[in-house]
């Protein structure tokens, strides 16, 4: 590696930060494995080309493994959901024998079989009435006496490869593609201390955005922008000095919270610091004090381990990191739930078939005690519908109101760029790099 590509940010590292705390992180936080590709720019057409919107279509989206939904929110026998990615749509049903998907598409003249979620013993196609059970099998012909040359044993539904793991379900649509595990690697061993499947969706957030699904991904895929941003984070935030690796199919970023940007002159003080992270505004109530021997990091860490440990049970190690910190996962090609106990999970799709329109949605994934929550319904918020309609998911709004007003410009500029292409940093866009050579090699 040469020394350009050793090249950090001249603050503290992750590594040194946690090393300090008060209750030492879990083994999967002092891993590193920064990752080395020759790809130091992307092609504009890559964000802005119809055509190669369609190529995703054709060789990606049909053939990798992506996240279609929860387990949660299809309990009971016959409960149902829609997925749509781009032209394809997929129903994700609970079967009897667990949870099985199909094309969303009606074997005698192609109507789309569910136009929504729902619960039903079987599907009905709205147009002539010709109906499946929930395990894809033909049930009924409307008029069969009409049609001696159909087989009921070959008309089944088109099946969708499905699987499960940390309580969220999996489609491929391609039968022939690697099992699950093997697509996942090491990421579900990242994730076992943290027990995603005991999770609930306490909040579920869509937004229509006027961009490319890249595009939009991306801007949450590094801690490089708060500067500009979210600088009204900076005094408690290590974002230049985040920690990013990769693996396989994942990539992983860590950005420290408790700690000053390394962009932020002079010492500030721990209650400055600790202000910072709560986003404590002028016109809120005052502050808790950050006694004079003790670091904002540690009382942060403090504060959440408190409210948590009732609820996650007093066996679960609440360590600083994983109480504080922002873990922030990428699993190829547009899932990204954090780790620790924050609540954030995104995933980003193509909206309508359009290369320039996206799907932006927010999970807040929250542990609970005792019965399980029922799950919070989809909100779905349209493309000029600011966040803040959104009150479910608290100061997030905000910030995602900041990120979200560079995305259409940003759009707007590719369209507009007398360049081929866009350069990356070697280092603090490493995410962004690990996902565009994986999305090269699946479009070869």
């Amino acid at each position: 590696m040469s020394q350009a590509h050793e090249a950090r940010s001249e603050g503290i590292s992750y590594q040194e930060l946690i090393r300090r705390d008060t209750v030492p992180p879990p083994t999967t936080l002092t891993l590193e494995n920064p990752y080395q590709a020759p790809l130091v720019s992307v092609p504009v057409r890559r964000y802005t080309n119809q055509a190669f919107h369609e190529l995703e279509m054709e060789k990606l989206w049909p053939r990798v493994w992506q996240m279609a939904c929860r387990e949660e929110e299809i309990p009971d026998v016959g409960d149902h959901i829609v997925y749509d990615i781009g032209r394809y749509s997929i129903i994700v049903v609970r079967t009897a024998d667990g949870v099985r998907a199909h094309h969303n598409v009606c074997r005698h003249r192609g109507r789309r079989l569910c136009d929504r979620a729902g619960h039903a013993p079987s599907f009905i196609c709205p147009f002539h009435g010709f109906s499946w059970n929930l395990d894809g099998t033909l049930r009924s012909v409307t008029s069969e006496w009409d049609f001696p040359h159909v087989d009921g044993e070959t008309l089944t539904l088109t099946p969708v490869r499905c699987d499960t793991w940390g309580g969220w379900v999996f489609v491929n649509m391609d039968m022939d593609a690697e099992p699950l595990p093997d697509f996942l690697g090491d990421l579900p061993e990242h994730f076992a201390v943290w027990r995603p499947e005991e999770r609930y969706i306490q909040a579920h957030v869509a937004k229509v955005m006027r961009c490319n699904w890249k595009v939009c991904q991306e801007a949450f895929m590094e801690a490089f922008h708060v500067i500009r941003t979210h600088p009204q984070i900076l005094t408690g935030i290590g974002d230049e000095n985040s920690q990013y690796d990769a693996w396989g199919n994942f990539s992983r970023a860590i950005t420290a919270n408790g700690t000053p940007s390394p962009h932020v002159p002079g010492e500030p003080s721990e209650q400055e610091i600790f202000e910072s992270v709560i986003m404590h505004d002028l016109d809120d109530p005052p502050a808790p004090r950050v006694p004079g021997d003790v670091k904002a990091r540690a009382m942060m860490a403090a504060h959440a381990r408190a409210s948590l440990q009732a609820v996650v049970g007093e066996d679960v190690v609440l360590t600083d990191a994983c109480v504080s910190d922002s873990i922030y996962y990428t699993l190829f090609p547009n899932f990204h739930p954090w780790g620790g106990y924050s609540r954030i999970v995104y995933r980003f799709r193509p909206h309508e078939n359009r290369c320039d329109r996206s799907l932006m949605e927010c999970y807040y994934m929250s542990p609970f005690a005792g019965e399980r929550p029922d799950p919070a319904p989809m909100h779905l918020l349209d493309a000029d519908e600011p966040w803040t309609n959104a009150p479910e998911l608290g100061m997030l709004a905000r910030v995602f109101t900041q990120d979200t007003l560079n995305l259409p410009q940003v759009q707007k500029g590719l369209e507009a760029a007398q360049y081929d292409e866009v350069v990356l940093a070697n280092y603090q866009e490493t995410k962004i790099r690990h996902f565009h050579t994986l999305l090269g090699a699946w479009l070869t």
